[in-house]
């Protein structure tokens, strides 16, 4: 009974994060639901919880097909279209993970996608605030 009371907690602080936070802050909170998920997947993989592992690889698939689909691959050049093939070799590693039951392939989807998460950490306040301003005129001009 008091888990129900800790989710709904969570839950509600979640939907309070998201509705406050700026597209810098969201696409981190996404890449952390995914190395969440991946971890849940290992430990219901290692239980032999076979639903459970099919649920948290299908939300941690379903979040980074959302992040290569965000990608602006016109303004973000080579980096995007990088970060877009990276993103899809992840997800058909997790599909690959998910039909073998392998905990070393969850580990190596992992091991590429923190340091992105990393590096999204270390982004300047200013270059943030530079991007999110500039992200705004052009959806302004269009």
């Amino acid at each position: 009974m008091a888990l129900k009371g800790i989710n709904a907690y969570r839950q509600g602080n979640i939907k309070q994060d998201v509705a406050s936070a700026d597209p810098h802050r969201l696409t981190l909170m996404l890449m952390q639901g995914a190395l969440d998920r991946i971890a849940y997947a290992k430990g219901a993989m290692e239980r032999k919880d076979y639903v459970g592992k099919a649920d948290y690889i299908s939300k941690a698939s379903a979040i980074l097909i959302h992040l290569r689909d965000t990608l602006d691959l016109d303004i973000g050049g080579d980096t995007a279209e990088n970060m877009f093939a990276l993103y899809d070799y992840m997800t058909e590693r997790l599909s690959d993970a998910h039909v073998k039951n392998d905990l070393n392939i969850l580990d190596e989807v992992s091991s590429l996608l923190a340091p992105i998460r990393d590096a999204w950490l270390q982004i300047p306040e200013d270059a943030k605030q530079e991007a999110f301003e500039a992200q705004r005129q052009r959806r302004q001009a269009v």
